[in-house]
């Protein structure tokens, strides 16, 4: 009799759940999802098909008697950008398996996405697809099942279920200690900086096997991560990171304006390939200036920096201050400065007066001047150029009002733009 009725139990539940098997790779642990109901009927937890939403969980429990359960709807979520593996084994490998097996080539991520699909072949609900090589996941589709993150389904253990109303992720999984290499190899590629850990007020980062992790059951979802994190690949769905910064990019030339068009000329196309191979003094060019030919601008995630008459400018609205493009730079001209109204100076000459005056009309004379009238002493002189210490700038104008030529820029930002003094603060005060 009580084998009956549980049997009848069982299948009242099974009406209830999704009903789509999850290949065995759920996250109840069953085989089937009639063996789920059943288990649920002898007693396990309502909620135990991670698959269902509250409604089929409250109506469970009113079939079984029980008291109902919130649930917390999760959804999958891949800890990788998908942009740096598996791109020569696509055409080859049936599986992520064989991809794996396979091996890596040079320049390949090996704990990222290998983009084959078999997790987007055990999705029954339709929520993963594959497009161009790389994992999409449909969170409105997803149920959170859990079967695309067992280990038969991702040979890379790089997906995990997160909460659905979570905002902030971090879509990297990288093994690799050097951060030169992770910077070569990806442009959202977590160099294990520690800052957003250090900056998390409720210690829901830690820095796991050379990358960033995110305790979700601890993540209060403020933006303190994304705001410190030297590589901005912290997605932040709440925050625009465009703003919540606290230092861009600058680029120490003011250009030729030919340099680019030059060393095209001669076959180059690459900034890196050109210093390597052309003496620039041999086409009468600044030795320290610009090459212009936009290898900066190759590794920009976010368009902020671009090539005008043959020298590179940053866009400060659009610069989150990554430092992709300081890497970049063969000639080592970019640097990161603070995101506010300090002055900079935009030339690296090495050379003398005469010189310099020969290949730019826009560069740095060299005749102090503004170091001799800055009243705070935050101007110096550096191989025949000003630099200027921008924790000592108080962005006075006396600089730019000595200098005759004109080089010294100021880097103004609307104070209705300094929403990262907000964002510091650690909240959602600002919202």
């Amino acid at each position: 009799m009580m084998s009956e009725m549980l049997d009848k139990l069982s299948e009242q539940i099974l009406s209830i759940l999704p009903g789509t098997n999850c290949c065995g790779l759920g996250g109840c642990g069953k085989s089937t999802c009639r063996e789920c109901a059943a288990a649920i009927a002898e007693g396990e937890s309502i909620t135990l098909c991670p698959a269902c939403s509250q409604e089929q969980a409250d109506m469970i429990a009113e079939v079984t008697g029980r008291d109902p359960v919130p649930v917390q709807k999760k959804v999958a979520f891949i800890a990788c950008s998908g942009s740096a593996t598996g791109l020569e084994r696509h055409s080859i490998c049936g599986s992520c398996e064989a991809a794996k097996a396979y091996g890596f080539v040079r320049g390949e991520c090996k704990a990222g996405c290998l983009g084959i699909g078999d997790c987007v072949n055990v999705c029954t609900f339709e929520a993963m697809t594959l497009e161009d090589h790389a994992i999409k996941i449909d969170r409105e589709k997803c149920t959170g099942c859990g079967a695309c993150a067992h280990a038969s389904a991702c040979i890379q253990k790089i997906i995990y279920m997160v909460p659905a109303d979570a905002t902030n992720f971090i879509p990297c999984s990288s093994t690799e200690e050097d951060e030169e290499i992770v910077r070569q190899t990806c442009g959202y590629g977590c160099i294990s900086c520690g800052e957003c850990e250090r900056a998390c007020p409720v210690g829901a980062i830690s820095i796991i096997n050379n990358h960033a992790v995110i305790d979700y059951d601890k993540c209060e979802g403020c933006e303190a991560c994304a705001v410190k994190c030297r590589k901005k690949i912290i997605i932040d769905e709440y925050h625009d990171i465009t703003k919540l910064k606290e230092k861009v990019a600058f680029v120490a030339c003011n250009g030729g304006f030919i340099a680019g068009e030059i060393y095209k000329s001669k076959g180059f196309d690459k900034c890196a390939e050109a210093v390597k191979n052309r003496d620039p003094k041999e086409l009468n060019l600044c030795t320290t200036g610009c090459v212009g030919l936009g290898d900066c601008t190759l590794v920009c995630r976010y368009d902020a920096i671009h090539v005008e008459y043959g020298t590179a400018f940053v866009d400060v609205d659009k610069c989150v201050g990554c430092r992709d493009c300081t890497y970049a730079c063969p000639k080592g001209l970019i640097s990161i400065v603070p995101y506010k109204g300090v002055k900079m100076v935009p030339c690296s000459t090495t050379n003398d007066y005469d010189e310099k005056n020969k290949v730019c009309a826009v560069c740095c004379e060299g005749c102090q001047d503004c170091m001799n009238n800055c009243p705070n002493g935050a101007i110096y002189f550096e191989d025949n150029h000003a630099v200027i210490d921008t924790e000592l700038c108080e962005n006075c104008n006396i600089c730019q009002y000595v200098c005759f030529k004109g080089v010294i820029a100021e880097r103004a930002v609307p104070e209705s733009n300094y929403l990262q003094r907000d964002a510091l603060k650690i909240g959602k005060e600002s919202e």
